[in-house]
C-alpha cells in the first residue's frame, strides 16, 4: 500500500535516516548514546566543587597528598580524611568506606590539582560509559530469543529513558556523585561478564565478574543487591535453575566476603544504628525539648510514603532537590491516605511480578530490578541517615526505564514512526529539566539558596543556604548588600532552629552572623548556648573569645562605656589570654579607668607576645610616661622607633 502524501512529508527525512540506521543500526546506537549524554552533561563543565565535594576532594587531607594519600584513603573510613579525628569519620551511621571514587580524585589531584573542569569531564565520561555498558546488557539480555534488531532495538527505548532522566542530575552534576557512577557501572559489567558466561561457558567470564563486582562493593556497598539481580536474570532470560548454576554466584559471593573482611577491619562491625541526632536519624521527633524515637507505626508509615515519592518523581521529576532530611518529610501514620496510596502500588507491582513472572520476563524483571536495588536505601534493611535522597534512584530507575522502554517499544511496534509524536517531546521536557538543573549544580552558593525555596522545611536546608549566605557575606565589598544577606542568613537558621532547636551548628552560623552584623551580645549569648551544650566545642570558644574581644572594642570606642568595655574583654580574656588584640584592648581599658598595674602587666604581655610589633612598645611607653617613669618610657619607644622609624609620624 503507498503512503499517503502527508505522511511522506512528515516522516520521509526520519525514516531516510532510520533506514540508514536499520543497516548498521548498533553503531548508531551506540554514537546516539555517546552524544545524547554528552550533550545533556555539556553544560556541568563550568561548575565548580559543591555539596560533599569538599568531603573526598578539596578539604581531604588524603586526597590532596595525591597518589600519596591512597594508603590513608584505602586505610581509613572514607570520611576520615575530611575530618581530620578518630570518631568523627562515623558521624554518619555505620560510616563509610567507599575508597574507589576518592582514589579517583586523588590521582585526578596528582595531574590536575583542584580543577572541578577535568573532575566534571570525568564524571560525564562514565556516564557515557555506564549507559553504553547498559545498553550493550540490556542487548545481551533481549538478544537472547529475538532477532538483534528487535533487541537492540528494544534495548535503545530502554536505555533512552534512563539517559535522560532528570533524577540522574544529582549523581553526574555534583563531582563526589562519582561513587554512584562507578558502582552501577563495575555492577552492570559485572552482569555483562556473568551473561557472557552462561552464554559461552568460558571461565575467564566468572574472573572477569568477580573483578568488576569487587570494584562496584569498594565503590559503594549498595552495589551488594545485585547478588539478588544476577539469578533472577539467569532465571528469567535464560530458563537457567539448576544446581549448576550455582557456579554463577561464587564470584559474587567471594567479592561480598572480601569485602566484608576489607571493611570491617577498617571500621569494625558497625552497620548503622539509631543515632540521637536528628541531621543523622531523621525518624526522630520532638517532644518537649526532647528528641525521642518513631513509633513503630510512624516510621514505616513514613517510609511507605518516602516509597510512593520515588514512584512520583520517575514519573515526573519536579521539582527536584539536593536535601530531603528533617522536616522536610513529615511524620506519616496509617490514617493517612498517601501511606496506604504507597502500600497498594507496592502491592500492585508485587502482584504484576508474580502473575507475569513467565508471560511477561520483561517487565517482571524491571519491576524487580527497581525494588531489589531500592531496597537497601529505603531505611527498612537499615539505616542510611536521611529519609530520602534522588541518588538513591540511580540504581533503581533502571528498573523504571526498563519497563517504560518495553512498553514504548511495543507501542511503537504498533504506531511505528508516529510514536516520536509522544517520545520528542517527553525527551525534549526531560532535557530541559536535566541542563536547567545542572546549573543548579553551580556552587554551594547557588545549590542551596535554590533548593531552600523547594526543601523549605529541612533543617539541613536551611542551615546550608544559611552558611552559604554567610559565606557570600564576607566576600561582599557593599555593606548594604552585605547586611541584606546576613539578616537573609539569620532568616533561615531562625526556620532552622525552630524545626531542630538542639542543632548546634545552626546556632553556631547564626551567632557567627550577628557577629558579622556587629550584633556582639546576641552572637556572644549564642556562642554561650552553644558551650553550655557542648563545652569543648572549640569553634565556639575560639569565636565567643573574639565577640567578646570587639564587644569590648566597641563599647570602649564607640560608646565610651569603660565598664561595660572592660567586663567584655575580661572574659575575653580569660577564655584565650594569648591574643595579642585582646591583650592590648584590656591593657588599654585598664590604663583608662586608672588600673596602672593591670595596664602594665597587660601591656609587658603584649610585648611578649609580639615582641616584633613596634605598636606594642609605644603602648608600653605611653604607660610608663603617664606614671611618671620616664626612663622606662625612653626606654620602650626607643625600642618601637628601632623596629619602626615611622611609627610616631603615623601617630
Amino acid at each position: 500500500m503507498s503512503k499517503k502524501k502527508n505522511d511522506i512529508k512528515v516522516f520521509e527525512p526520519v525514516e531516510s535516516v532510520v533506514s540508514a540506521v536499520k543497516s548498521n543500526h548498533d553503531k548508531w546506537f551506540y554514537l546516539m548514546i555517546v552524544i545524547f549524554s554528552a550533550l545533556l552533561y555539556a553544560n556541568t563543565l563550568t561548575n565548580k566543587y559543591a555539596q560533599d565535594d569538599s568531603i573526598v576532594i578539596t578539604d581531604n587531607m588524603f586526597t590532596k597528598q595525591g597518589i600519596k594519600g591512597i594508603p590513608g584513603l584505602l586505610t581509613h573510613d572514607t570520611f576520615y580524611g575530611f575530618f581530620k579525628k578518630e570518631g568523627k569519620d562515623k558521624l554518619v551511621s555505620g560510616g563509610r568506606y567507599r575508597p574507589l571514587s576518592p582514589i579517583s580524585f586523588a590521582i585526578e589531584y596528582q595531574f590536575f590539582g583542584l580543577n572541578p573542569f577535568f573532575s566534571h569531564l570525568i564524571n560525564i565520561l562514565f556516564y557515557i560509559i555506564l549507559c553504553l555498558s547498559i545498553f550493550y546488557m540490556l542487548k545481551l539480555l533481549l538478544s537472547k530469543n529475538d532477532n538483534s534488531n528487535v533487541g537492540s532495538t528494544m534495548a535503545f527505548f530502554m536505555i533512552l529513558f534512563f539517559l535522560f532522566h532528570p533524577v540522574h542530575t544529582e549523581v553526574v552534576a555534583n563531582i563526589k556523585g562519582r561513587d554512584e557512577l562507578f558502582s552501577m557501572l563495575f555492577s552492570v559489567l559485572a552482569i555483562i561478564f556473568s551473561v557472557k558466561w552462561i552464554k559461552n561457558k568460558k571461565n575467564l567470564n566468572i574472573l572477569f565478574s568477580f573483578i568488576a563486582f569487587t570494584l562496584a562493593l569498594f565503590s559503594k556497598e549498595n552495589s551488594i543487591t545485585i547478588i539478588a539481580i544476577v539469578p533472577i536474570i539467569a532465571f528469567l532470560f535464560f530458563g537457567k535453575n539448576d544446581f549448576s548454576y550455582f557456579k554463577l554466584m561464587i564470584p559474587y559471593l567471594v567479592a561480598t566476603v572480601v569485602f566484608m573482611i576489607v571493611r570491617t577491619s577498617i571500621l569494625g562491625f558497625d552497620f548503622g544504628d539509631d543515632s540521637m541526632e536528628l541531621m543523622n536519624n531523621p525518624f526522630l521527633k520532638y517532644s518537649g525539648d526532647n528528641l525521642i524515637r518513631f513509633t513503630f507505626i510512624e516510621k514505616i508509615s513514613t517510609i511507605f510514603f518516602v516509597l510512593a515519592k520515588y514512584i512520583v518523581l520517575l514519573f515526573f521529576p519536579h521539582p527536584l532537590t539536593n536535601d530531603y532530611y528533617p522536616a522536610q518529610i513529615p511524620v506519616m501514620l496509617l490514617s493517612d491516605w498517601q501511606v496506604w496510596l504507597s502500600i497498594l502500588i507496592y502491592i500492585g507491582l508485587i502482584f504484576l511480578i508474580v502473575r507475569d513472572i513467565r508471560k511477561n520476563k520483561i517487565v517482571s524483571f524491571g519491576i524487580l530490578f527497581y525494588l531489589i536495588t531500592l531496597s537497601i536505601v529505603s531505611n527498612i534493611v537499615f539505616p542510611v541517615g536521611t529519609f530520602m535522597s534522588e541518588r538513591f534512584l540511580f540504581m533503581p530507575s533502571l528498573g523504571f526505564a526498563i519497563v517504560l522502554g518495553y512498553l514504548f517499544y511495543k507501542l511503537y511496534e504498533k504506531i511505528n514512526l508516529s510514536i516520536l509524536f509522544i517520545l520528542i517531546p517527553v525527551f525534549a521536557l526531560f532535557s530541559f529539566k536535566t541542563i536547567t538543573r545542572n546549573s543548579v549544580w553551580k556552587n554551594d552558593f547557588t545549590l542551596y539558596t535554590t533548593d531552600v525555596k523547594t526543601s523549605s522545611n529541612s533543617a539541613k536546608a536551611l542551615n546550608a543556604a544559611g552558611g552559604s549566605l554567610i559565606d557570600a557575606a564576607s566576600e561582599e565589598k557593599d555593606d548594604n548588600a552585605k547586611k541584606k544577606m546576613l539578616n537573609e542568613a539569620i532568616g533561615y537558621l531562625d526556620k532552622a532552629l525552630k524545626i531542630h532547636p538542639q542543632y548546634i551548628n545552626a546556632l553556631l552560623l547564626k551567632s557567627n552572623a550577628e557577629y558579622f552584623l556587629k550584633n556582639y551580645e546576641n552572637a556572644i549569648e549564642g556562642y554561650e548556648k552553644i558551650l553550655a551544650k557542648v563545652p569543648n566545642y572549640s569553634d565556639a570558644q575560639r569565636n565567643l573569645s573574639i565577640a567578646l574581644r570587639d564587644a569590648g572594642k566597641y563599647y570602649g570606642e564607640q560608646k565610651n562605656d569603660l565598664k561595660k568595655a572592660i567586663f567584655y574583654l575580661q572574659k575575653s580574656y580569660n577564655i584565650n589570654s594569648d591574643d595579642y588584640e585582646t591583650v592590648r584592648l584590656f591593657g588599654i581599658a585598664n590604663a583608662f579607668s586608672g588600673n596602672n598595674d593591670k595596664a602594665l602587666e597587660l601591656f609587658l604581655k603584649a610585648v611578649q607576645l609580639q615582641p616584633d610589633n613596634a605598636g606594642a612598645y609605644v603602648n608600653l611607653g605611653n604607660l610608663y610616661y603617664n606614671i611618671g617613669d620616664r626612663v622606662n618610657g625612653k626606654k620602650y619607644h626607643d625600642k618601637a622607633l628601632s623596629l619602626n622609624p615611622d611609627i610616631f609620624k603615623s601617630k
